[in-house]
């Protein structure tokens, strides 16, 4: 009995201490990640178009009085003749769309009256935005008061039917308009696009007929 437990001693304490009967293994150093701290900077100030500047321009629709169909309030259709830059940048390209506005009519009319055309600019649109524009500009016909006073002094009644000429403004006309409110932008740098090389071609070799035989007659 006593040599039963001096053998089972060992083992009742790798048993009740497994841990111990094995060898620790290191533990890795903990280390903490630090973040990059921000750098702070000034945002970029924008350039400014300001109000006032001349935007030339050019209707896109023939304006007359001749068919007396024009009317007080109505809309026709501009662009911009050419590019606005400043400091090196377009701001406002070329043919940009603009919109105008008739404000007064008056057609030809007896006794020599002219017909009278008065609009003025209304806005542009730059990329979905409305920027406001100024600026008026007009067109007279020819008074006939020669031709009326002449048949005044000839035949009264006739100075009567003795009419003027209709305003005509044609499409394509040139007129000058005003930025009407500041227009801040910034300058967009452009973006570099790699192109391949082009590969060059390759010419194929000529075509090589193949060779004919030609079998000659033995004659015995």
């Amino acid at each position: 009995m006593r040599t039963i437990y001096k053998l089972a001693l060992p083992c009742a304490a790798l048993i009740a201490h497994p841990v111990a009967a094995q060898t620790a293994a290191p533990v890795a150093p903990v280390q903490a990640v630090v973040a990059p701290a921000a750098t702070i900077m000034p945002a970029a100030q924008p350039d400014i178009m300001r109000a006032g500047l001349a935007v030339a321009l050019v209707t896109r629709e023939e304006l007359t009085t001749k068919k007396k169909k024009l009317r007080v309030g109505q809309r026709f259709q501009m662009e911009v003749a050419e590019n606005i830059t400043q400091n090196g940048v377009v701001v406002i390209p070329s043919g940009t769309p603009a919109i105008g506005e008739i404000t007064e009519v008056r057609n030809k009319g007896m006794w020599g009256k002219s017909g009278y055309i008065g609009a003025r600019v209304v806005s542009l649109n730059l990329n979905g935005r409305n920027v406001r524009l100024s600026g008026t500009f007009d067109d007279k016909g020819v008074t006939g008061t020669g031709g009326v006073v002449a048949a005044i002094a000839l035949i009264p009644v006739a100075g009567f039917f003795t009419t003027g000429t209709s305003a005509f403004i044609a499409s394509g006309s040139g007129v000058k308009g005003f930025l009407d409110e500041d227009l801040a932008f910034q300058a967009v740098q452009p973006q570099v696009i790699s192109v391949p090389a082009a590969v060059p071609a390759v010419t194929p070799a000529p075509a090589v007929a193949p060779a004919v035989l030609t079998t000659a007659s033995v004659t015995k």
